[in-house]
């Protein structure tokens, strides 16, 4: 390069005899721009066309199987220039999904919204609200935060289930404990169902709760264990959970359960019960039913299996014990 421009400043100080220095200064602007092209075309100074967008297009696929669908058979179709950005159409069982990456390859980006040309206001959704940014994945994550004895937690838990039991082949469902407001009895209730379900897995979580969360006796004892420890036991008994092995749990286990439970809600910056999140990202479903739940969850698979066509419950659940519904669709919680 530095050999080209002595060239060309040396025609520039020394024109020959005879030569029209217009033309010497368009041969030395010609040459500039074959320089200034060179560089352009080196690796990482912006280069546009069908092969960046191509290979930026190949890039977000390989994201996508490894971090959205991981193993999945995400496949590049086609790519378009944007202006600011490539689409990148990608097929994935059968169907192409317009996708979206930044030009520099440092983001990706799930959907476009043309500010100058504003969409149309959309009729109000009577199943459910979920955020945009909700990432779609092949199996998504449902993460509800709870307390123990909080009347809108187990409301919330009483709608969750049928959703539960409907989807837990196709998404991850859980039941996050985040505190104990409430008091040390509700801390102990914590520590017993996360031993529940560590002793004898997710589906026995869920059947504790059924029962635990419809006993309106349970829910009179209140704080008193006195009251409240028998009525327990017997509900652990009905349904084949040996009590010592669930006591030996607690004494050993279950502090170190609770805690990693506790950080996942701080690091949320989750404080309420109930709170509802699907990959990561908060949700507030349009009423606590099980029909409403299902869907918020259903609208996070990429392909939404055939059980997301089944129709659950509509009413929502009654808040605190018992297995009533009720009229009102609440959004109150427990803390803030």
């Amino acid at each position: 390069m530095a050999e080209i421009g002595n060239q060309i400043n040396s025609a520039i100080i020394k024109p020959k005899k005879g030569l029209n220095l217009w033309m010497i200064a368009s041969a030395c602007l010609g040459l500039m721009v074959l320089i200034l092209g060179i560089v352009s075309l080196k690796p990482g100074a912006g280069i546009t066309g069908k092969a960046v967008s191509d290979t930026l297009g190949q890039k977000l696929v390989d994201f996508l199987n490894t971090n959205i669908v991981p193993g999945g058979n995400i496949t590049l179709s086609s790519t378009r220039d944007m202006g600011d950005i490539y689409e990148v159409n990608v097929s994935y069982n059968g169907r192409i999904v317009p996708t979206y990456i930044s030009k520099d390859g440092k983001y990706y980006i799930t959907k476009v919204i043309d500010i100058n040309s504003p969409p149309q206001a959309a009729a109000p959704s009577t199943a459910t609200n979920v955020p945009q940014n909700v990432t779609k994945t092949v199996k998504p994550t449902a993460n509800a935060f709870v307390f123990s004895y909080c009347p809108y937690g187990l409301q919330f838990e009483k709608a969750l289930s049928p959703a539960y039991n409907l989807l837990k082949s196709k998404a991850e469902i859980n039941i996050v404990f985040i505190g104990a407001m409430h008091g040390e009895y509700e801390h102990v209730e914590s520590l017993r169902q996360l031993c529940v379900q560590k002793e004898y897995g997710k589906d026995k979580l869920f059947e504790y709760l059924d029962k635990f969360n419809a006993d309106t006796a349970i829910g009179s004892c209140s704080s008193n264990a006195a009251c409240s420890l028998p009525l327990v036991e017997a509900l652990m008994a009905s349904l084949s959970i040996d009590k010592s092995k669930i006591d030996s749990c607690m004494n050993t286990d279950a502090a170190a359960l609770y805690s990693q439970d506790m950080a996942k809600a701080t690091s949320l910056g989750i404080t309420g019960s109930p709170t509802f999140v699907i990959n990561g990202v908060k949700v507030q479903p349009s009423s606590r039913s099980a029909e409403a739940i299902k869907k918020a969850i259903c609208d996070a698979f990429i392909t939404p299996p055939s059980e997301c066509s089944q129709t659950l419950s509509t009413s929502a659940a009654s808040a605190g014990f018992g297995a009533g519904t009720s009229a009102a669709s609440s959004g109150s919680a427990c803390g803030a």
